[in-house]
């Protein structure tokens, strides 16, 4: 008999996804604090796997899977479209949004870290410290990364650690769609927009029905149909480049294991965050098809519906892929990490960036804020609420900024393995070393911003968001 089981959780998944939709189109509360159908389907998904599917001789396992490949999926259909033509890249925006990724990716790992230390200290005992970490790979990088870079923890004893990961960026999730929607409402009311915006944002309705209201191309056919489909030809990219990435890193694993022990522990870490190999190999591929004179093949609308899937797919199935009974006995340190994110983005973001930023300072602060507590998509979904038709160069300005932070964020990611590696071999100087990189993180971002933000960097300290009159007028 043919085996659908692949289909039937498939099926589940977009049942899911349809069913948060129609919801979202009817249910006041969700259109007001623009919950993403994804979110909605995927606590469906989270109820059936946990209370339904068990009776039916089915289990969430394979989401887990599904999540960490999708993830990979996403990044590389990113990294595949070609650069816009004309668009001038760098300048002091691109300068300012680095140092406010860096300052959260320390600041989180720092207090998710310590917090953990401190609640080992006092209640937990047998706490394991690398939960701390789950505060950033869960609000900074998101349900994909949560997955894979705790999925190894579990192989050294810390059982349930990816459905704790896995519940600390569906957290970010809900985090980042209230507030992001409560930040936009303070914003109006204290004007902390100029008279124009507040006026586009007043005049405008957001939008409730998942129909657009006008049909707009969402993809351009660059090949022949009778040679291939122009969609088939974009999914063979991607996996071709998917399948380099997966030979890389089984490339530099075979090598890693010629050191021994600690060189078989690297490598499988490095599997963790496999998602920064398939970023560099689409990368290669895209330059080899430019050098090729191919590169007029690739269209990024397609990617971009490539991508849009991904995202969809993976926000839905990483909530079905939590497995309650295991993050059961976390309950209170997952309580007590949230309100840290939420203490770091809601309140201590918005005081920092509305001094970091020149210009468009409360457009630029909403993209980092969704992005801080779920993905880049979460902050464009929140961008777009204000910036409906990306007139301002916030979004352009974020996209490159997030390439440049890339390469700078492996050090914290090669990190992520020392908290329980410091347990698994009684060494404690493991997790202390990783609070001295986030610290460093923390430092050189508070450095670099008084460096850039200069008389802005302390102006009224006592309001919760500076608003720079003189520079919000030629906005």
């Amino acid at each position: 008999m043919v085996d659908f089981t692949f289909i039937i959780h498939f099926a589940v998944i977009a049942i899911g996804l349809l069913l948060g939709v129609f919801l979202r189109n009817k249910i006041r509360f969700l259109q007001k604090f623009l919950i993403p159908a994804s979110i909605i389907g995927g606590f469906f998904l989270l109820v059936f796997y946990n209370y339904i599917a068990p009776h039916l001789g089915l289990t969430n396992e394979m989401l887990g899977t599904l999540v960490y490949h999708l993830l990979n999926i996403s990044f590389i259909s990113m990294m595949l479209r070609l650069p816009a033509e004309g668009k001038k890249r760098g300048g002091p925006a691109v300068r300012q949004n680095v140092v406010a990724l860096i300052g959260q990716y320390g600041l989180q790992t720092l207090l998710g870290l310590l917090v953990a230390y401190l609640m080992m200290a006092t209640f937990a005992p047998d706490l394991f410290p690398a939960i701390g970490l789950s505060l950033t790979l869960g609000f900074e990088l998101g349900p994909g990364q949560a997955y894979s870079m705790t999925l190894p923890w579990e192989g050294m004893g810390f059982t349930g650690a990816s459905s704790v990961g896995l519940t600390m960026a569906a957290s970010g999730f809900i985090v980042g769609s209230v507030g992001g929607v409560i930040l936009i409402n303070i914003a109006i009311r204290r004007k902390w927009l100029s008279d124009e915006q507040i006026s586009k944002l007043r005049s405008s309705s957001v939008r409730t029905s998942f129909l657009a209201d006008e049909h707009k191309p969402g993809a351009l056919l660059t090949t022949n149909g009778e040679a291939i489909d122009s969609l088939t030809y974009h999914a063979c990219l991607v996996g071709l480049t998917y399948l380099l990435s997966y030979l890389l890193l089984s490339g530099i694993s075979l090598l890693l294991g010629l050191a021994g022990p600690m060189g078989t522990q690297l490598a499988e870490s490095l599997w963790g965050i496999n998602f920064v190999f398939s970023v560099f190999c689409a990368v290669i591929v895209r330059r080899i098809m430019c050098a090729l004179n191919l590169g007029r093949s690739i269209d990024n609308l397609t990617l971009n519906r490539i991508n849009g899937l991904s995202v969809d797919l993976t926000v839905c199935a990483s909530l079905g892929a939590i497995t309650v009974s295991l993050i059961a006995q976390y309950w209170l340190p997952i309580i007590i990490l949230i309100g840290v994110g939420i203490l770091i983005t809601c309140f201590l973001l918005p005081w920092f960036c509305s001094r970091l930023y020149s210009d468009n300072q409360f457009y630029r602060t909403l993209i980092l804020f969704g992005t801080s507590t779920g993905t880049l998509p979460t902050g464009l979904s929140l961008l777009r609420v204000v910036d409906p038709d990306f007139e301002t160069p916030v979004a352009e300005d974020f996209a490159v900024a997030t390439g440049i932070m890339l390469p700078l964020a492996i050090p914290i990611i090669l990190c992520v393995n020392m908290p329980m590696l410091s347990i698994t071999q009684n060494n404690p100087s493991l997790f202390w070393i990783t609070v001295a990189v986030s610290a460093a993180y923390a430092l050189i971002s508070l450095g670099l911003y008084i460096a850039i933000a200069k008389k802005r960097s302390f102006a009224d300290r006592s309001k919760f968001f500076f608003v720079d009159r003189a520079t919000r007028q030629g906005e």
